[in-house]
């Protein structure tokens, strides 16, 4: 089977049937809008259609405009389009984060290049979606300790899953230098899933709070992620 056929299998079947706690949603794009599944199938298509091993990038999980309206990890549908060229429908987004993985991506040396050596995806593969004052906010998995519990199981399978598609355990990156990175570490240090996990500030945080240092954390990123070749 080839990478994509693999991706593509785990995406049509990944779901979660568990009790969330009270005002916490599922956000599961690959269910909920199926107008997805197209741009899913060609995206992987064109950069996994072969047998060769890629390196892990795991973020948090699945946000509203990047992964939920495409399907694709920090891939929104501006990025999808104007850069992979693969046509949308549906409403257009804009994630900041996706522009920052596409602009280190171009760095690195293009989405063809990089998708060769990296396969995106997150800790939790899912998202979740919390109802404030009228509408829908992202809310990451260890935004609550119940919640984190719940889905505990989840996500070691998923990572598991990962890994078997992915196909190299030496060098994982984590997305995220905060809690993300401190519960993958720890869960790591359990079930031994990497020989090494490599820390990256997140692309959110970069572009809200730090987005004049932007070139750095581009270079940083690139820098790290040669370090595989």
């Amino acid at each position: 089977m080839t990478k994509a056929s693999r991706i593509l299998d785990f995406y049509k079947n990944v779901d979660f049937d568990g009790e969330l706690p009270d005002n916490i949603h599922l956000l599961n794009p690959y269910k909920d809008h199926p107008e997805i599944q197209d741009s899913v199938y060609q995206f992987y298509n064109k950069y996994y259609n072969d047998e060769k091993p890629r390196h892990l990038i795991l973020g948090i999980n699945p946000g509203r405009l990047g992964a939920g309206a495409t399907g694709i990890p920090f891939t929104d549908t501006k990025r999808l389009q104007d850069i992979c060229d693969i046509q949308v429908s549906g409403k257009t987004t804009h994630e900041p984060s996706s522009v920052f993985v596409y602009e280190m991506i171009d760095a690195f040396g293009g989405p063809e290049l990089f998708y060769q050596h990296f396969y995106i995806n997150s800790v939790c593969p899912l998202g979740f979606v919390k109802k404030s004052e009228e509408k829908l906010v992202n809310y990451n998995y260890y935004d609550s300790t119940v919640l984190t519990s719940v889905v505990s199981q989840f996500i070691i399978d998923n990572i598991r899953q990962q890994i078997d598609i992915a196909g190299t355990t030496d060098v994982c990156y984590c997305l995220g230098t905060g809690k993300n990175f401190k519960y993958l570490n720890k869960i790591n240090t359990i079930y031994h899933f990497f020989d090494e996990i490599v820390p990256l500030e997140h692309p959110r945080y970069i572009m809200q709070y730090r987005t004049m240092q932007k070139a750095r954390y581009i270079e940083d990123y690139v820098e790290k992620l040669q370090k595989i070749l």
